[in-house]
């Protein structure tokens, strides 16, 4: 099986726009909707067999929760210094389940998108 990297990347930047905006109006709530509503996208695109759709949309969510941690570990370090760092270097623990949280509700989505691009 081929990734199809065209369909991450917009899914990926679909994710970040969709969670940010539903995420300011619904909370944590909507930012988790937003990844689920972008990796259904990425699932429909591609289509293919359920675990395409799967994979795909896993990766979505490791590449958004990956770039949100290393973003949010400069922030910390250019906002709180090195006592900011300190604390989100705590948290890395916390964000490794919040990636693999993101990875299997990317890998729902995905397979979701795959079954409506069939219907």
């Amino acid at each position: 099986m081929d990734i199809n990297w065209k369909a991450v990347i917009i899914g990926f930047i679909l994710a970040i726009v969709l969670s940010f905006i539903l995420g300011a109006i619904l909370g944590t709530w909507g930012s988790i909707l937003g990844y689920l509503l972008a990796t259904i996208y990425v699932g429909y695109s591609i289509g293919g067999e359920w675990m395409n759709g799967a994979i795909h949309g896993a990766l979505v969510g490791v590449i958004a929760g990956i770039i949100g941690l290393l973003l949010a570990l400069i922030l910390g370090a250019v906002i709180g210094g090195a006592a900011g760092l300190a604390i989100l270097g705590a948290g890395l623990l916390m964000s490794i389940v919040y990636i693999v949280i993101y990875a299997i509700i990317g890998g729902i989505g995905g397979a979701i998108g795959v079954f409506v691009a069939e219907r």
